[in-house]
């Protein structure tokens, strides 16, 4: 089994993604109701929005809210990656290349699995 290359506490590291878990899924959970809300309100036929100059539309508040909650999913599926990977005793090592992931890359996204070269050869 590979060596975590990261120099940070495991069990640290465990805390901060669980504590980035629970505030993803608890904006998760916010996003399904706020999505609920919506729902109702579409399906209230006196709901006219769409001629109302003064706000958004519930097409455009559902189209907002759906990109937030996938956004968040996201964050959720790449956390709990990260996870497995502290789990298996890889976590720090980038899963493209095998190289270190910086700590300060690690510090400002934990959930990380792309060392910096590999995340900007992604991107492009």
């Amino acid at each position: 089994m590979a060596e975590p290359t990261s120099s940070a506490n495991p069990s640290r590291i465990e805390s901060v993604l669980a504590a980035e878990r629970a505030e993803l899924e608890r904006g998760i959970d916010s996003t399904r109701a706020e999505l609920d809300g919506v729902r109702v309100a579409r399906a209230d036929s006196s709901a006219d929005d769409e001629h109302d100059p003064e706000g958004s539309t519930l097409s455009s508040d559902w189209s907002r809210i759906e990109g937030i909650g996938s956004g968040l999913r996201t964050r959720l599926e790449e956390n709990d990656a990260a996870l497995a990977r502290l789990d298996a005793g890889i976590y720090g090592s980038c899963v493209r290349c095998g190289r270190p992931i910086g700590e300060a890359r690690l510090e400002a996204r934990p959930s990380a699995a792309l060392c910096i070269d590999c995340a900007r050869e992604v991107q492009r």
